[in-house]
């Protein structure tokens, strides 16, 4: 599924020349790993060297429909997990960011550390910090600190300066 307001929100931010990104709400349970990124990438996921496209993000949350790890031992998720970055990274050259929160990740990757060299971190943290972060990581690119805001959608954190953030988009 994608947004209804997703091509309107995106092109009106590239026409202004705002930094902005998509992101990928996980369903382990549904198909592949390959199969979601391939369809996220058709649908607005790709990163382009630009200077103004995020890489894409994959956010891996607990299933609001069902079991929290969609029904998947923790080796399983991580296959499933490495499926998507490994395919979105063919397509892109760049591996997609990873959102969750330190609590899923420690339940249904049994805190793997393996994403940790290869994917920025978004975390997902409401509480005053965004630490601890799963295991792997040393820092987070991204914080979102809160389930509602002002504004339609997370509020959300870059976690350095607008000189980084913009090499971040670059790649």
């Amino acid at each position: 599924m994608v947004s209804s307001t997703f091509n309107t929100q995106y092109l009106g931010a590239t026409h202004t020349r705002f930094i902005r990104g998509a992101y990928h709400v996980a369903l382990p349970d549904k198909s592949s790993g390959a199969a979601q990124a391939t369809h996220f990438l058709s649908y607005g996921g790709v990163w382009t060297a630009d200077g103004i496209t995020l890489p894409g993000a994959l956010e891996l949350e607990r299933n609001p429909y069902g079991n929290p790890c969609y029904g998947l031992s923790p080796a399983s998720m991580i296959i499933w997990i490495r499926d998507f970055s490994n395919t979105y990274h063919a397509r892109t050259g760049r591996y997609p960011v990873i959102s969750t929160s330190t609590n899923w990740w420690k339940a249904c990757t049994n805190d793997n550390p393996s994403f940790g060299n290869t994917n920025p971190l978004w975390i997902i943290s409401y509480s005053p910090s965004p630490r601890p972060l799963p295991n792997g990581w040393t820092n987070n690119v991204f914080w979102q600190y809160a389930d509602k805001g002002p504004v339609p959608g997370y509020p959300d954190a870059w976690m350095s300066s607008i000189d980084n953030l913009q090499r971040f988009a670059r790649g």
